[in-house]
C-alpha cells in the first residue's frame, strides 16, 4: 500500500471500492463503490440518510470504514483520519463556514496551513499569497476582515482555503445553501471552470436539480445506503434522478393554487427592534398578509429575518411600532395566539418548537393539553385524549416514529417538522408564519412540506413565508419581498418576479 508523501500537482481519480460502513447492527452505507474521475465535477444525489454523509466521512477519514478501500490515481489508500486524508490531496467545504470571523481573509489563509509558524513574517507571507492569488480564477479582498465579506466572498474564500492548502479532489456539502443565484451560479462556475482545466475534481452534494444540471458532469445516487446508479447528467431526466432517489415512494405534489387574497390578516407598521448584535436597528416599515396568500421574505443570511421571526413569536421585544393581527394589537401571547388562530414553525423546530425529551404525543399536545374539545380550559391532563389524538395526527401527517411515546428527539429531520406541522396546521389557522421550512430536509419531504403549505393557503390561510432558499421563495410565493439590512427594499409578484433582480436587491447592488 502506498501513498504520496505531498498533494499532487493534478486534479486526482478518486474511486470507492465496497464500501461499508456499520453502527452496530444499522447499515449506513453498503457495499458503495463510485468512480470519481479526474477532472470532473461529480453531483452526488441522495435522500437524508441515503448515506451521502457517512461515504464523505469515510472517505475524509472521519469514519474508518467496516469494510471497503479507497483508491486515489489506481493506488490503493489508508485513510485513518482527516490530517491523512488532507496529505493526499483530499479537501471538503462544508456546508456551514468555518472561519474565524475577526481574522482577515490572508490571516484565515495562513493560520490554516499545519506548517504555520508561530511567529508570521507577514511580509513574506503577503508575497508568497499574492503569487498564489495570481494563479486563481478569482479573486477574494485578502485584507477585509471575515465578517465583513458578504455570504458569496466568503464561500469563495472557503474554496480558496482549500486550493491554498492544496487540495486537488474538493467534496462540497450543499455550498450555496446561503448564497443568491448570481452568487450560486459564479461560484459553481469557477469550479467548473477549474476541473474543466485539469486542476481539480470535485463532488457536490445537493438537492438541487437545476444546479446538477447546470455544472455536474456524473451523477451518482445513493438510496437507504446503497448505491443505486451513476452516470453522465445529460443522460438523465429530473424525473429520473427523482425515481433513483425515491424508489417506490410517490412524490407529494403541491396543491394547485386557487382563490383570491382577501383581507390583510397580519399587519406590521414601524416596528423597530435591535438586531443580534444591538448596533443595527430592524426597521420594518410596512408589512402586511393576507388571507389566501403567501408573501415569500428573500434575503442573504443575517440581513435581519432571524430578527424578524423572533418580532413575529415575541421573542424579541419591540422598540417601536406595532403588528395587528386582524386589526388587533397583536403580542404574540398564547392567548393571543389561539383566540386570533396564528400558528408558527421556526427555523430549527426540534430546537424552537419542541421539548426534545418529550414524547411525540406530549409535543403535538402542546396548544390544547389545557383546553378540552369544545376550547374550555381543563386543569388536569387528559393522557388518553393525548394518546388518541397523538396517534390521529401521526397517521394524517405522516410521521414516522417507533412509537409515539418517543422522544421527539430520536425523529429525523423531516419526520420532526412533519410532527410540528401536524400541531400547527391542525384546526382553524388564520395566520402561518413560516421560517425556512425544508432546511436540511431531502426533496421528497419538501415536496410534502410545500404541499401542506400551499393547502393551507388555499384554505384562506395568510401564510408569511421566511427563506434563505429563492428557489422556495419562487415556488411558493404569490407576493415577494426581498430584506437586507434589516429593511424590507424591494417587492414583487411571483408573476413579475426576475431572480436577477431579486439576487441585486438581496446583495445591495441594485
Amino acid at each position: 500500500m502506498s501513498e504520496p508523501e505531498h498533494s499532487p500537482d493534478h486534479a486526482l481519480a478518486v474511486e470507492t471500492v465496497g464500501l461499508t460502513m456499520r453502527f452496530g447492527a444499522f447499515t449506513a452505507l453498503d457495499n458503495a463503490s463510485l468512480k470519481f474521475k479526474p477532472g470532473t465535477f461529480h453531483a452526488l444525489l441522495g435522500e437524508n440518510g441515503a448515506g451521502k454523509s457517512t461515504l464523505v466521512k469515510c472517505m475524509m477519514g472521519f469514519y474508518r470504514p467496516t469494510d471497503g478501500q479507497m483508491m486515489i490515481d489506481g493506488r490503493e489508500v489508508d485513510i485513518p483520519d482527516p490530517r491523512a486524508a488532507h496529505a493526499l490531496g483530499l479537501g471538503m467545504v462544508y456546508q456551514h463556514f468555518t472561519l474565524v470571523p475577526s481574522l482577515t481573509a490572508a490571516e484565515n489563509l495562513v493560520i490554516s496551513r499545519e506548517d504555520a509558524p508561530t511567529i508570521i513574517n507577514w511580509r513574506a507571507e503577503r508575497e508568497k499569497l499574492d503569487a498564489f492569488m495570481k494563479t486563481m480564477p478569482f479573486k477574494v479582498p485578502l485584507e477585509q476582515p471575515v465578517n465583513r465579506l458578504a455570504a458569496g466572498e466568503k464561500q469563495k474564500l472557503e474554496l480558496l482555503k482549500q486550493l491554498y492548502l492544496g487540495r486537488k479532489f474538493l467534496i462540497l456539502d450543499e455550498p450555496t445553501s446561503v448564497l443568491t443565484p448570481a452568487e450560486a451560479d459564479e461560484l459553481l462556475g469557477m469550479v467548473r471552470g477549474m476541473t474543466q482545466s485539469g486542476a481539480l475534481t470535485a463532488v457536490m452534494i445537493t438537492h438541487k436539480f437545476r444546479e446538477v444540471s447546470a455544472f455536474a458532469d456524473d451523477v451518482s445516487v445513493l438510496r437507504r445506503g446503497v448505491h443505486v446508479g451513476s452516470g453522465r447528467v445529460g443522460d438523465y431526466t429530473h424525473a429520473d434522478l427523482a425515481a433513483m432517489m425515491i424508489g417506490e415512494k410517490t412524490i407529494q405534489q403541491s396543491a394547485e393554487r386557487r382563490g383570491e387574497a382577501g383581507e390583510a390578516i397580519l399587519s406590521v407598521s414601524n416596528a423597530l427592534a435591535p438586531d443580534r448584535s444591538g448596533l443595527k436597528t430592524i426597521d420594518i416599515e410596512s408589512l402586511k398578509v393576507r388571507a389566501g396568500e403567501i408573501v415569500g421574505i428573500a434575503g442573504v443570511s443575517g440581513n435581519g429575518q432571524m430578527e424578524l421571526m423572533e418580532i413575529l413569536t415575541g421573542q424579541r421585544p419591540l422598540t417601536g411600532g406595532r403588528i395587528e393581527v386582524e386589526g388587533r394589537p397583536y403580542h404574540a401571547s398564547r392567548r393571543e395566539a389561539r383566540n386570533l388562530k396564528v400558528r408558527y414553525l421556526p427555523e430549527e423546530p426540534l430546537r424552537n418548537a419542541c421539548a426534545p425529551k418529550m414524547s411525540v404525543a406530549e409535543n403535538i399536545a402542546f396548544r390544547t393539553f389545557d383546553i378540552d374539545r369544545a376550547g374550555k380550559p381543563r386543569f388536569w391532563l387528559d393522557k388518553t385524549a393525548m394518546t388518541a389524538r397523538g396517534r390521529e395526527l401521526v397517521d394524517a401527517f405522516k410521521v414516522k416514529t417507533a412509537s409515539i411515546d418517543s422522544e421527539i428527539a430520536s425523529l429525523s429531520g423531516g419526520n420532526v417538522q412533519r410532527a410540528v406541522l401536524a400541531r400547527e396546521l391542525t384546526g382553524e389557522v388564520d395566520l402561518l408564519i413560516i421560517s425556512n421550512p425544508c432546511f436540511g430536509l431531502d426533496f421528497s419531504a419538501i415536496a410534502e412540506i410545500r404541499a401542506r403549505i400551499v393547502a393551507a393557503r388555499n384554505s384562506g390561510t395568510a401564510v408569511l413565508l421566511i427563506s434563505e432558499d429563492l428557489d422556495e421563495i419562487l415556488e411558493l410565493s404569490d407576493r415577494i419581498l426581498v430584506m437586507a439590512e434589516g429593511r424590507l427594499v424591494y417587492e414583487t409578484t411571483a408573476a413579475a418576479a426576475d431572480t436577477n433582480e431579486i439576487g441585486a436587491h438581496m446583495t445591495g447592488h441594485e
